[in-house]
C-alpha cells in the first residue's frame, strides 16, 4: 500500500524557527504527497502532536528557548510519541558526543544545511515507509484478533456439541466405573496385604537368625574349648574340624537371610578406610579357599603391584569379591581353571574372575545378578544357597561408586564377572568421601561394624592364642556375663576363665541386676532377650545406679539391624556385639578397658568406682 492510497494522508511535523526553512522544507517534501505541518518552536510542536500523530519529525536543533535537543527529550518521554522518529537538522558542525547525545534521544538521523532534496526525500520516505507498514500491520492485528474472536466462538459452540456428546459418553462410562471401584478396593487390598506381607517376612528373617544364632554361639564356644584342650584322637580332632566348618557354612546361611531383608529396605551400611587392593584379595581367597579344595579347582592370582588402593568397607569388598570367586568355584566341575587378575585401568581398578565352567546361556545373562537366581548345571542340578550371592555383589559394588559385569560366550565356555571400583591415587581417601565421614567412633560405633559371621579358621586360631596367653599378657578382669541360655552362658564364662579373667554368671535380667551390684564388676555382657527383666532394662537400672555409671555394658544379642544397635545406645549400652560371639573382637576390647580400680578405692567411693565419668573406649 502506497501513501496515497492509505486512508488518511501521512503527517509530518517540520519545526524549525527560520520561516524560510520551513518553506524550502515543503517545497522539498511536496512530491510525496503528505500532510506536512509547520511549527516555529518545540512548544508549538508539542501542541501538534498532542492534537494528532505523525509519522516523522523533522526537527531544527538550534532554536531559541527550547533547541531540538530538549524537544526531542520531552517528545519521547510521552508515551504516545516514544516511537515517533526524528530527523534533526542542523546548519552547524557537529561532533560525535554532539551526535551521540541526539542518538540517545531518539533521532534517528541527522541532515545539514544546506539540504540536499533528493538525501531528505529519502530518508523521509523510508521512514514513511516504515509508519506505513506499521499501521498495515496494527490493522492487519485488529483484522486477525476479529478472526481469532470469531473462531473461538466456533471453538465454543463445536466444544458444546462436543460437551454434550461427552456428557452422554460419561453417563454410559459412570455404570462401568462404578463396576470397576470394586475391583480397585479389591487390588487396594491385595497390594497392602502384599506390603503386610513382605514386612512379615523380614521380620520372620529377623526373628529366624537371631533364634539360629542362639544355639550357634554355644557351640562356637564349645569348638573354640576343644582347641584350647588337645585331643589324641585324630578322629577326634577330624570331628571337630567337621563341626567348626558346618558351623562357618550355617553361619553364613543366618547372614544370608539377613542380608535379603537388608537389600530389599537398602539397610546395608558401609565403615568406608583406605584399603590395600591386594590384602582384599588375599581376604576373599581365603574365605573360599576350602571350597576350591573340596572342588580340585586351581586358582591363578595375578596380583597388581603393591600400593594399589581403594576407599571402601573392607569387609563388604572383602564379602564382594568372596561371592564372585565362590559363585565360580560352584559352577565349574571338578578340576577345573579360575584365573583372578587385578589391574588399574584410568581412574578404575577391575578384579577379573574367568573360569572354565558351565557358563552362562544368554538369555540368563541380563538376569545374573537379581535376587535369587541360580543357574542350572549341564547335569540338571541346581547349587545350594538361596541364589542371593550376585545380587548382594552388585549393590556393594554399586554402593561404593563401582560396577559389576558378567560375560560368557554360552553353555560351556565358562564365563567371567569384572568388579570395577575407583581407584585412589593419592596417600589418603578422596576428599568427597572425607565430607561423609562420621567423627571418631567411640566404643558403640566401633562395635557396629563386627562382622555378623563366624571368624574362619585362621582367624579363629589367631584369637584363640591371645585369649590363652591373656592372663600373661593383658590384665585379669572382673566380668559378669548375662544369658538365659544356659550352653552359651557356660561355655563362654568357661572360655573367659581359662584367660585368666574373674567371671560371674546370672541366668536372669533380675538376677543380673544384683550380682552386679554385688561384685562391681568391670564389664557386663548381657544378653537382650532375658526373662524377668530383659538386657534393656537392667542397662538402664545399673546406669541409673551411682556404682553403675562406670561399668563398661555390651549387649550380646542375635539381634543385630541398625535399629536394634540404635535402641541399645538408648538404653546405655557401651557396645553391641552380635551372637556368635567373634573372640578377637572381645579380647580388643577388654584391651581398651582402662586399668581396673583397687577394691579399696572403690569402697571409698561407696562401691561406685574412682570418682568422675566413666573414660571412653575407643
Amino acid at each position: 500500500m502506497s501513501v496515497t492510497e492509505f486512508e488518511a494522508k501521512v503527517g509530518i511535523l517540520l519545526v524549525d524557527d527560520q520561516p524560510q526553512r520551513l518553506v524550502a522544507y515543503r517545497a522539498i517534501l511536496a512530491d510525496l504527497q503528505l500532510d506536512l505541518v509547520c511549527a516555529r518552536s518545540g512548544r508549538e510542536a508539542l501542541e501538534h502532536l498532542m492534537d494528532r500523530e505523525f509519522a516523522v519529525v523533522l526537527l531544527d536543533v538550534s532554536m531559541p528557548d527550547m533547541d531540538g535537543f530538549e524537544a526531542a527529550k520531552l517528545i519521547h518521554e510521552h508515551p504516545r510519541f516514544e516511537r515517533t522518529p526524528i530527523i534533526f537538522v542542523t546548519g552547524v558542525h557537529l561532533d560525535d558526543l554532539d551526535r551521540l547525545k541526539g542518538y540517545s534521544l531518539g533521532a534517528v538521523d541527522y541532515v545539514s544545511v544546506p539540504i540536499v532534496p533528493e538525501i531528505l526525500r529519502s530518508k523521509v520516505s523510508v521512514l514513511v515507509e516504515l509508519y506505513v507498514k506499521r499501521k498495515e500491520l496494527q490493522q492487519a492485528n485488529v483484522r486477525l484478533s476479529e478472526a481469532n474472536i470469531a473462531l473461538q466462538e466456533e471453538k465454543t459452540r463445536e466444544l458444546e456439541r462436543l460437551n454434550r456428546s461427552l456428557q452422554r459418553a460419561n453417563s454410559e462410562l459412570e455404570a462401568a466405573n462404578q463396576s470397576l471401584q470394586s475391583e480397585i478396593a479389591e487390588r487396594a487390598r491385595i497390594a497392602q496385604a502384599l506390603k503386610e506381607a513382605d514386612r512379615h517376612k523380614d521380620e520372620f528373617l529377623a526373628m529366624l537368625a537371631h533364634e539360629l544364632r542362639n544355639p550357634l554361639a554355644p557351640i562356637h564356644n564349645a569348638i573354640e574349648l576343644m582347641r584350647l584342650k588337645p585331643l589324641a584322637d585324630p578322629q577326634l580332632n577330624w570331628a571337630r574340624d567337621v563341626i567348626a566348618r558346618q558351623l562357618t557354612s550355617l553361619t553364613r546361611l543366618v547372614d544370608d537371610l539377613l542380608d535379603v531383608s537388608r537389600i530389599t529396605r537398602g539397610k546395608i551400611n558401609l565403615t568406608r578406610q583406605v584399603v590395600e587392593l591386594e590384602g582384599l584379595i588375599s581376604r576373599a581367597v581365603e574365605t573360599v579357599h576350602p571350597l576350591f579344595d573340596e572342588h580340585r579347582h586351581q586358582l591363578t592370582l595375578e596380583l597388581p603391584e603393591p600400593g594399589v588402593r581403594v576407599f571402601g568397607d573392607p569387609t563388604r569388598l572383602t564379602q564382594a569379591i568372596a561371592n564372585v570367586l565362590g559363585n565360580a568355584a560352584k559352577y565349574t566341575d571338578a578340576g577345573g581353571q579360575i584365573l583372578l587378575s587385578a589391574t588399574a585401568r584410568g581412574e578404575h581398578v577391575e578384579i577379573s574372575i574367568r573360569d572354565n565352567g558351565i557358563g552362562i546361556r544368554p538369555e540368563m545373562l541380563p538376569h545374573v545378578f537379581e535376587l535369587f537366581t541360580q543357574l542350572d548345571r549341564n547335569d540338571g542340578r541346581t547349587q545350594g544357597g538361596l541364589g542371593i550371592g550376585l545380587a548382594l555383589v552388585q549393590q556393594l559394588v554399586q554402593m561404593h561408586g563401582g560396577d559389576v559385569s558378567a560375560t560368557s560366550a554360552g553353555p560351556g565356555t565358562g564365563s567371567q564377572f569384572v568388579i570395577r571400583l575407583p581407584l585412589l591415587r593419592e596417600q589418603g581417601m578422596p576428599a568427597a568421601a572425607a565430607e561423609e565421614r562420621e567423627p571418631e567412633p567411640n566404643l558403640v560405633a566401633q562395635a557396629e561394624p563386627v562382622m555378623d559371621g563366624l571368624p574362619s579358621a585362621v582367624e579363629m586360631a589367631s584369637a584363640v592364642a591371645p585369649l590363652v596367653h591373656a592372663g600373661a599378657a593383658r590384665m585379669a578382669r572382673r566380668i559378669l556375663i548375662a544369658d538365659d541360655n544356659n550352653d552359651a552362658l557356660e561355655s563362654l564364662a568357661t572360655l573367659l576363665e581359662l584367660s585368666g579373667h574373674e567371671v560371674f554368671t546370672a541366668t536372669n535380667g533380675g538376677t543380673a541386676l544384683q550380682s552386679a551390684e554385688r561384685h562391681l564388676p568391670e564389664i557386663v555382657l548381657l544378653d537382650i532377650g532375658m526373662p524377668m527383666l530383659d538386657g534393656y532394662e537392667v542397662a538402664k537400672r545399673i546406669r541409673s545406679q551411682p556404682w553403675g555409671q562406670r561399668i563398661t555394658l555390651v549387649a550380646l544379642t542375635g539381634w543385630g539391624q541398625d535399629s536394634d544397635r540404635r535402641r541399645s545406645r538408648e538404653a546405655g549400652f557401651d557396645s553391641h556385639l552380635v551372637k556368635p560371639l567373634d573372640l578377637e573382637t572381645l579380647t580388643d576390647l577388654l584391651a581398651r578397658l582402662p586399668a581396673k580400680p583397687t577394691r579399696s578405692s572403690a569402697a571409698a567411693n561407696g562401691g561406685s568406682g574412682p570418682v568422675g565419668a566413666k573414660p571412653a573406649v575407643s
